[in-house]
């Protein structure tokens, strides 16, 4: 597939036009300056490009987007490339409108290796350095979620750790809470903030993502498969050896329901058990900085969406614990991240996705905070706060049992569609027979 220019991801085709003569050089001067005032040492490897232009489209926002832009930076500044980063909520659909279309980005973040494997016809094979760097510096498994029947099409970016639960230093110990041990502990504890009165309900929640609507509560439910079940059921799960409405994956809905289907215990703050699915995934904790809630699950990557200024520390505003197993010190946790595809093959391209799997890459985007990254070339030291260290030495650990996503693993057609719905019809309240049901029913032949 030969390169592909996309003007459209910068301003439209006229307005370009109009500014160009005014532009050039102003632009070609503060380029210049920023040359000047950037070692550009770690970066000649990559080549040196004079204005060409490299375009990414991710589900990646907002701050996170400024975060990111940021990253590679200095990249673009060394090699003359002009990175050009689209985010979008509605990734998992516009994605593929965009590649049928014949307007197809040089390169994709895709969130789901599911999802990332129905594009493998469309996908050019990366650069032979792109798969050196994933051997010397992630796990065989993380590569292998970017390969697909035998080919290695793409490396991995970012990862968070799931299932940690959010909640106040202060609260927990003006109270006298205590981090649960186990699963067990954790519905005791619920129970005791239930019946305190301290907060108006023990958890607070929110689903809500645009088109990917629902996603928060498939982590609740493959949180309790792994933990109740173990990692083989957990894979039997999400390569359907065994269905989606067997009787185990039924205890986890039901364990995960204990809380979420509970109007006694969620949704702090908010509302009734329906309101999760209204209040956005973004905001879903901030409750507990009001004193309304206690506790909120989520990942790693939600440190980035506290309100600006909350201080995530041990005795800061906001700190987590990993969600326990069904006994002390189980080491089962899941987790996410994302794999980078090329649809072009230009050498811009080739460089820049090189680049963004490399340990240089790594440490820019963590130094700027709220991520890890499962590359083994980051240096904890660079990480942005104490429990993020704490999570990337969890993905570090041999003795960790770490188990990617499931909807994530999972067909489109099941992870990011019918397993998404399905949550949302459980909130609203259909029972969890019927929801499973469904959602097995909707599993590709």
């Amino acid at each position: 597939m030969s390169s592909i220019r996309h003007r459209r991801w910068i301003v439209p085709i006229a307005a370009a036009a109009t500014l160009g003569l005014t532009l050039t050089a102003c632009t070609g001067d503060i380029a210049a300056e920023d040359a000047a005032d950037t070692d550009c040492g770690d970066y000649e490897e990559f080549g040196s490009f004079d204005g060409e232009e490299v375009s990414i489209y991710g589900t990646i926002v907002e701050v996170e987007a400024e975060r990111l832009e940021a990253s590679w930076a200095d990249f673009e500044t060394c090699t003359g490339i002009d990175v050009v980063y689209q985010g979008t909520q509605e990734f998992e659909t516009q994605v593929r409108v965009l590649v049928d279309g014949d307007n197809a980005p040089d390169l994709g973040i895709f969130p789901q290796p599911g999802l990332f494997s129905t594009f493998a016809e469309d996908l050019v094979a990366p650069p032979a350095e792109v798969e050196a760097n994933v051997d010397e510096y992630w796990s065989e498994d993380w590569k292998g979620f970017g390969t697909v029947d035998g080919t290695f099409l793409g490396a991995p970016l970012m990862a968070s750790v799931k299932g940690f639960i959010w909640y106040s230093p202060a609260m927990f110990e003006e109270n006298g809470w205590e981090q649960p041990e186990t699963l067990d502990d954790m519905m005791a504890l619920t129970e005791e903030i239930a019946a305190s009165g301290v907060v108006d309900k023990p958890w607070c929640a929110g689903f809500s993502s645009g088109e990917a609507t629902g996603w928060p509560g498939t982590d609740w439910v493959e949180d309790m498969v792994l933990r109740l079940h173990g990692p083989d059921v957990y894979d039997q799960w999400v390569n359907h050896e065994i269905p989606f409405n067997d009787p185990q994956i039924v205890e986890a809905f039901d364990a995960a329901g204990a809380i979420l289907k509970n109007e006694e215990y969620v949704n702090g703050g908010y509302g009734d058990v329906r309101s999760i699915n209204d209040i956005t995934f973004n905001e879903g904790g901030w409750t507990i900085l009001d004193g309304q809630c206690a506790m909120h699950h989520q990942a790693t990557f939600y440190e980035g969406l506290w309100p600006e200024g909350t201080t995530i520390a041990e005795d800061g505003d906001i700190w987590a614990f990993i969600t326990p197993g069904t006994e002390a010190g189980a080491s089962d946790v899941t987790g996410g991240g994302e794999i980078v595809g090329a649809f072009t093959d230009s050498e811009a391209t080739a460089a820049f996705q090189t680049y963004l799997s490399t340990p240089l890459w790594a440490n820019n985007r963590v130094s700027e905070g709220g991520v890890i990254s499962a590359n083994s070339g980051v240096d904890p030291e660079n990480l942005s706060s104490d429990l993020l260290r704490e999570a990337y030495a969890i993905l570090q650990d041999e003795n960790t049992t770490f188990r990617f996503d499931g909807s994530d693993l999972m067909p489109g057609a099941v992870g990011s569609a019918s397993f998404w719905a399905g949550i949302v019809d459980w909130i609203s309240g259909n029972d969890t027979q019927t929801v499973v049901d469904q959602i097995e029913a909707s599993w590709p032949q």
